[in-house]
Protein backbone atom coordinates (compact mmCIF):
# COMPACT_ATOMS: atom_id res chain seq x y z
CA UNK A 1 0.00 0.00 0.00
CA UNK A 2 2.02 3.35 -1.31
CA UNK A 3 2.26 6.61 0.65
CA UNK A 4 -0.64 8.62 -0.71
CA UNK A 5 -1.19 12.57 0.07
CA UNK A 6 -4.33 14.37 -0.90
CA UNK A 7 -3.29 16.70 -3.90
CA UNK A 8 -3.09 20.17 -2.12
CA UNK A 9 -3.18 23.65 -4.20
CA UNK A 10 -0.20 26.19 -3.53
CA UNK A 11 2.76 25.79 -1.33
CA UNK A 12 6.32 27.00 -2.05
CA UNK A 13 6.82 24.23 -5.03
CA UNK A 14 3.74 25.07 -7.37
CA UNK A 15 4.80 29.54 -6.65
CA UNK A 16 8.24 28.75 -7.97
CA UNK A 17 6.46 26.94 -11.15
CA UNK A 18 8.43 23.60 -11.08
CA UNK A 19 9.45 22.45 -14.62
CA UNK A 20 6.68 19.81 -14.36
CA UNK A 21 5.89 16.74 -12.28
CA UNK A 22 6.74 13.24 -11.45
CA UNK A 23 3.51 10.63 -12.54
CA UNK A 24 2.92 10.07 -8.69
CA UNK A 25 0.06 7.36 -8.80
CA UNK A 26 2.43 5.27 -11.79
CA UNK A 27 5.35 5.49 -9.34
CA UNK A 28 2.93 4.16 -6.55
CA UNK A 29 1.54 1.77 -8.65
CA UNK A 30 4.77 0.45 -9.43
CA UNK A 31 5.86 0.09 -6.45
CA UNK A 32 3.08 -1.88 -5.48
CA UNK A 33 3.87 -4.35 -8.26
CA UNK A 34 7.55 -4.67 -7.05
CA UNK A 35 5.80 -5.64 -3.54
CA UNK A 36 3.28 -8.25 -5.13
CA UNK A 37 6.50 -10.12 -6.13
CA UNK A 38 8.69 -8.95 -2.72
CA UNK A 39 11.35 -7.43 -5.29
CA UNK A 40 13.15 -5.06 -2.60
CA UNK A 41 16.06 -4.37 -4.68
CA UNK A 42 13.45 -2.99 -7.29
CA UNK A 43 11.66 -1.11 -5.00
CA UNK A 44 14.70 1.10 -4.34
CA UNK A 45 15.98 1.47 -7.92
CA UNK A 46 12.45 2.39 -9.23
CA UNK A 47 12.11 4.95 -6.07
CA UNK A 48 15.86 6.57 -6.13
CA UNK A 49 14.96 7.16 -10.53
CA UNK A 50 11.95 8.62 -9.40
CA UNK A 51 13.91 11.21 -6.90
CA UNK A 52 16.47 12.18 -9.21
CA UNK A 53 13.21 13.15 -11.38
CA UNK A 54 11.92 15.13 -8.88
CA UNK A 55 14.87 16.64 -8.18
CA UNK A 56 15.67 17.83 -11.86
CA UNK A 57 11.91 19.10 -12.17
CA UNK A 58 12.01 20.73 -8.80
CA UNK A 59 8.46 18.90 -7.97
CA UNK A 60 9.09 19.15 -4.03
CA UNK A 61 5.55 17.48 -3.70
CA UNK A 62 7.01 14.71 -5.95
CA UNK A 63 10.11 14.21 -3.98
CA UNK A 64 8.18 14.81 -0.86
CA UNK A 65 6.07 11.50 -1.65
CA UNK A 66 8.67 9.06 -2.74
CA UNK A 67 11.01 10.19 0.35
CA UNK A 68 7.75 8.36 2.12
CA UNK A 69 7.91 5.73 0.42
CA UNK A 70 11.34 5.69 0.76
CA UNK A 71 11.02 5.44 4.54
CA UNK A 72 8.53 3.04 4.46
CA UNK A 73 11.03 0.82 2.12
CA UNK A 74 14.34 1.47 4.32
CA UNK A 75 11.85 0.66 7.10
CA UNK A 76 10.73 -3.28 5.63
CA UNK A 77 14.30 -4.07 4.69
CA UNK A 78 15.84 -3.26 8.30
CA UNK A 79 17.89 0.11 6.87
CA UNK A 80 17.94 2.24 10.18
CA UNK A 81 20.84 4.67 7.86
CA UNK A 82 18.36 5.29 5.11
CA UNK A 83 14.86 5.54 6.70
CA UNK A 84 16.40 8.20 8.89
CA UNK A 85 17.89 10.06 5.89
CA UNK A 86 15.00 10.06 3.84
CA UNK A 87 12.63 11.07 7.16
CA UNK A 88 14.52 14.18 7.80
CA UNK A 89 14.23 15.05 4.01
CA UNK A 90 10.69 14.81 4.04
CA UNK A 91 10.18 16.60 7.24
CA UNK A 92 12.23 19.71 5.62
CA UNK A 93 10.41 19.27 2.10
CA UNK A 94 6.87 19.63 4.50
CA UNK A 95 8.50 23.01 5.88
CA UNK A 96 9.08 23.81 1.84
CA UNK A 97 5.78 23.35 0.73
CA UNK A 98 4.31 24.99 3.76
CA UNK A 99 1.93 21.91 4.39
CA UNK A 100 1.75 22.63 7.96
CA UNK A 101 -1.37 21.26 9.68
CA UNK A 102 -2.65 19.35 6.16
CA UNK A 103 -3.16 15.52 6.01
CA UNK A 104 0.53 15.43 4.10
CA UNK A 105 1.71 16.58 7.30
CA UNK A 106 -0.04 14.24 9.52
CA UNK A 107 0.68 11.05 7.12
CA UNK A 108 4.35 11.83 6.88
CA UNK A 109 4.83 12.06 10.60
CA UNK A 110 2.37 8.59 10.89
CA UNK A 111 4.99 7.52 8.55
CA UNK A 112 8.32 8.55 10.22
CA UNK A 113 7.18 7.31 13.92
CA UNK A 114 6.37 4.26 12.72
CA UNK A 115 9.98 3.79 11.13
CA UNK A 116 11.33 5.25 14.66
CA UNK A 117 9.30 2.47 16.52
CA UNK A 118 10.45 -0.01 14.00
CA UNK A 119 14.32 1.12 14.93
CA UNK A 120 13.48 1.25 18.57
CA UNK A 121 13.94 5.03 18.71
CA UNK A 122 10.39 5.21 20.86
CA UNK A 123 10.57 8.31 22.77
CA UNK A 124 10.60 10.09 18.99
CA UNK A 125 8.26 8.10 17.88
CA UNK A 126 5.32 8.61 19.70
CA UNK A 127 6.34 12.50 19.92
CA UNK A 128 5.88 12.37 15.81
CA UNK A 129 2.43 10.38 16.34
CA UNK A 130 1.35 12.87 18.96
CA UNK A 131 1.62 15.60 15.89
CA UNK A 132 0.05 13.61 13.96
CA UNK A 133 -2.80 12.95 16.14
CA UNK A 134 -3.46 17.08 16.54
CA UNK A 135 -3.25 16.93 12.81
CA UNK A 136 -5.72 14.06 11.65
CA UNK A 137 -8.14 14.62 14.76
CA UNK A 138 -8.50 18.48 13.83
CA UNK A 139 -9.29 18.13 10.53
CA UNK A 140 -13.16 16.70 9.74
CA UNK A 141 -13.17 13.96 7.30
CA UNK A 142 -9.67 12.25 7.74
CA UNK A 143 -10.31 9.06 6.59
CA UNK A 144 -10.72 6.97 8.58
CA UNK A 145 -7.83 4.24 7.75
CA UNK A 146 -5.66 6.78 8.51
CA UNK A 147 -7.14 7.15 11.91
CA UNK A 148 -7.10 4.04 12.36
CA UNK A 149 -3.75 3.45 11.17
CA UNK A 150 -2.51 6.24 13.32
CA UNK A 151 -3.88 4.77 16.70
CA UNK A 152 -2.90 1.29 15.49
CA UNK A 153 0.93 2.27 14.97
CA UNK A 154 0.35 4.62 17.76
CA UNK A 155 -0.42 1.91 20.32
CA UNK A 156 2.96 0.41 19.65
CA UNK A 157 5.41 2.89 20.37
CA UNK A 158 3.17 3.43 23.66
CA UNK A 159 3.46 -0.79 24.17
CA UNK A 160 7.43 -0.51 23.79
CA UNK A 161 7.67 2.58 26.65
CA UNK A 162 5.23 0.75 28.88
CA UNK A 163 2.20 2.70 28.22
CA UNK A 164 0.00 -0.10 28.43
CA UNK A 165 -3.04 1.65 29.66
CA UNK A 166 -2.70 4.09 26.55
CA UNK A 167 -2.05 1.57 24.31
CA UNK A 168 -5.26 -0.63 25.11
CA UNK A 169 -7.06 2.23 24.56
CA UNK A 170 -5.62 3.24 21.70
CA UNK A 171 -6.30 0.04 20.05
CA UNK A 172 -10.19 0.15 21.21
CA UNK A 173 -9.86 3.64 18.79
CA UNK A 174 -8.18 1.46 15.48
CA UNK A 175 -10.92 -1.18 15.84
CA UNK A 176 -13.43 1.35 15.92
CA UNK A 177 -12.38 3.43 13.03
CA UNK A 178 -11.27 0.49 10.80
CA UNK A 179 -14.76 -0.46 11.00
CA UNK A 180 -15.46 2.14 8.69
CA UNK A 181 -12.50 1.75 6.10
CA UNK A 182 -12.02 -0.42 2.73
CA UNK A 183 -11.50 -3.56 4.02
CA UNK A 184 -10.48 -2.46 7.26
CA UNK A 185 -11.00 -5.85 8.28
CA UNK A 186 -6.91 -6.67 7.66
CA UNK A 187 -6.03 -3.85 9.89
CA UNK A 188 -8.30 -5.28 12.29
CA UNK A 189 -6.84 -8.64 12.45
CA UNK A 190 -3.07 -6.69 12.92
CA UNK A 191 -5.14 -4.77 15.67
CA UNK A 192 -6.25 -8.38 17.44
CA UNK A 193 -2.76 -9.68 17.62
CA UNK A 194 -1.51 -6.68 18.51
CA UNK A 195 -3.58 -6.11 21.54
CA UNK A 196 -2.68 -9.93 22.40
CA UNK A 197 0.93 -8.78 22.78
CA UNK A 198 0.39 -5.90 25.03
CA UNK A 199 -1.68 -8.13 27.25
CA UNK A 200 0.89 -10.98 27.43
CA UNK A 201 3.33 -8.00 28.14
CA UNK A 202 1.43 -6.51 30.84
CA UNK A 203 -0.51 -9.80 32.26
CA UNK A 204 1.65 -12.78 31.58
CA UNK A 205 1.02 -15.11 29.01
CA UNK A 206 -0.92 -17.47 31.64
CA UNK A 207 -2.40 -14.60 33.33
CA UNK A 208 -4.25 -13.46 30.10
CA UNK A 209 -4.30 -16.42 28.41
CA UNK A 210 -8.15 -16.08 27.95
CA UNK A 211 -8.20 -12.75 26.41
CA UNK A 212 -5.37 -13.84 23.99
CA UNK A 213 -6.82 -17.02 22.76
CA UNK A 214 -10.11 -14.74 22.33
CA UNK A 215 -8.26 -11.87 20.15
CA UNK A 216 -5.99 -14.90 18.29
CA UNK A 217 -9.20 -16.02 17.35
CA UNK A 218 -11.08 -13.03 16.63
CA UNK A 219 -8.05 -12.20 14.14
CA UNK A 220 -8.49 -15.87 12.78
CA UNK A 221 -12.14 -14.75 11.56
CA UNK A 222 -11.05 -11.67 10.12
CA UNK A 223 -8.47 -13.26 7.67
CA UNK A 224 -10.99 -15.53 6.76
CA UNK A 225 -13.55 -12.34 5.75
CA UNK A 226 -14.54 -13.94 2.06
CA UNK A 227 -15.10 -9.95 0.15
CA UNK A 228 -11.64 -8.89 0.98
CA UNK A 229 -9.76 -9.14 -2.06
CA UNK A 230 -7.22 -12.33 -2.29
CA UNK A 231 -4.53 -9.29 -3.55
CA UNK A 232 -0.84 -8.44 -2.47
CA UNK A 233 -1.82 -7.05 0.60
CA UNK A 234 -3.33 -9.69 1.65
CA UNK A 235 -0.84 -11.84 0.60
CA UNK A 236 1.50 -8.98 2.49
CA UNK A 237 -0.99 -9.35 6.02
CA UNK A 238 -1.12 -13.04 5.74
CA UNK A 239 2.52 -12.86 5.77
CA UNK A 240 3.06 -10.50 8.38
CA UNK A 241 0.41 -12.07 11.03
CA UNK A 242 1.63 -15.97 10.60
CA UNK A 243 4.67 -15.50 12.86
CA UNK A 244 1.83 -14.60 15.70
CA UNK A 245 -0.30 -17.08 15.08
CA UNK A 246 2.80 -19.51 15.46
CA UNK A 247 4.02 -18.00 18.22
CA UNK A 248 0.43 -18.73 20.17
CA UNK A 249 -0.15 -22.11 19.31
CA UNK A 250 -2.01 -21.76 16.49
CA UNK A 251 0.39 -23.76 14.54
CA UNK A 252 -2.21 -24.51 11.53
CA UNK A 253 -3.41 -21.47 11.47
CA UNK A 254 -0.28 -20.35 10.72
CA UNK A 255 0.91 -22.82 7.77
CA UNK A 256 -2.14 -22.17 6.30
CA UNK A 257 -1.40 -18.27 6.00
CA UNK A 258 2.22 -18.85 4.91
CA UNK A 259 0.48 -20.38 2.39
CA UNK A 260 -1.83 -18.02 1.31
CA UNK A 261 0.78 -15.71 1.20
CA UNK A 262 3.20 -17.90 -1.14
CA UNK A 263 0.55 -18.81 -3.47
CA UNK A 264 -0.49 -15.26 -4.00
CA UNK A 265 3.47 -13.85 -4.56
CA UNK A 266 3.61 -17.00 -6.91
CA UNK A 267 0.34 -15.68 -8.86
CA UNK A 268 2.16 -12.21 -9.24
Amino acid sequence: MGWNPENIAGGIGAANGPKGSVPQQRIREKVDDYMSRRDYDGVERHLKYWLEEARMLGDLRGQLMIRNELVGHYRKVGNREGAFESADDAIRLLGELEYGGSISAGTTYVNIATAYNAFQENEKSLELFEKARAVYEAIDGTPPELLGGLYNNMALTCAALGKFDEAEALYDKAMERMAYAPNGVLEQAITCLNRANVIEMRDGIEAGESRINELVEEAQMLLDTPSVPRDGYYAFVCEKCAPSFEYYGYFLVAEDLKERSKKLYERG
